[in-house]
């Protein structure tokens, strides 16, 4: 059965599903989009995590300066990877580098994700939290609960992927749940891998 651009794009704009995984599924169901539908939210978790293991060779960098009384005085530079050239070619993939990047100017967080934020690092957070709760009062059997909420609101502060893009006109959740959506939609493993931002008068972050 010939599958049209136009039943395509139905699906994924139903389903957020990448072009060539939404022409599989119509293809593969004869062009019923309720079970094309259905059989992607099937595939959904296998098919996330084949594009997890897969390389990323392919990206763009955004960039976005900040000025101040006609003189950029914050500058940032974010690494967007992908696996292709031809989706690190398209407008959306490349909108999202610099959406990023004007996040990452305003936000100023530390780490991309907690994996990367040093041991040391959290177990001072520990300390330091636990210590404030008893300062406060805190019961004792209630403080390791205290920390691990407290604990969320650190990496909410200081991780990448923790935190609400600012453009929520653009999209509402956090940066990583932004980027897994960008994956999902061009149906390719989709991840930032670094940025650096940098601020007159202040070291490099």
């Amino acid at each position: 059965m010939s599958i049209t651009a136009k039943q395509v794009q139905e699906l994924r704009q139903a389903t957020g599903a990448g072009m060539m995984d939404a022409k599989r599924a119509l293809q593969e169901t004869d062009g019923d989009m309720q079970a094309a539908s259905e059989l992607l939210r099937t595939k959904g978790l296998a098919d996330a995590k084949k594009r997890s293991d897969r390389a990323q060779t392919q990206g763009a960098i955004g960039h976005y300066l900040h000025y101040q009384a006609d003189r950029p005085v914050i500058g940032v530079m974010v690494e967007l990877a992908a696996e292709t050239d031809f989706v690190a070619k398209s407008d959306d993939f490349q909108n999202a580098a610099r959406d990023i990047a004007m996040h990452v100017a305003a936000a100023r967080p530390s780490w991309v994700t907690r994996e990367e934020v040093p041991s040391d690092a959290v177990a001072k957070e520990r300390e330091l939290i636990a210590e404030q709760a008893k300062h406060e009062g805190k019961p004792e059997h209630i403080i390791d609960k205290i920390v691990e909420g407290r604990l969320n609101s650190f990496y909410s502060d200081n991780v990448l992927y923790d935190q609400e893009f600012v453009k929520s006109e653009v999209y509402e959740g956090t940066v990583g749940e932004l980027v897994q959506h960008l994956a999902s939609t061009m149906g390719e493993n989709i991840s930032v891998a670094r940025f650096t931002r940098l601020q007159v008068g202040e070291t490099a972050e």
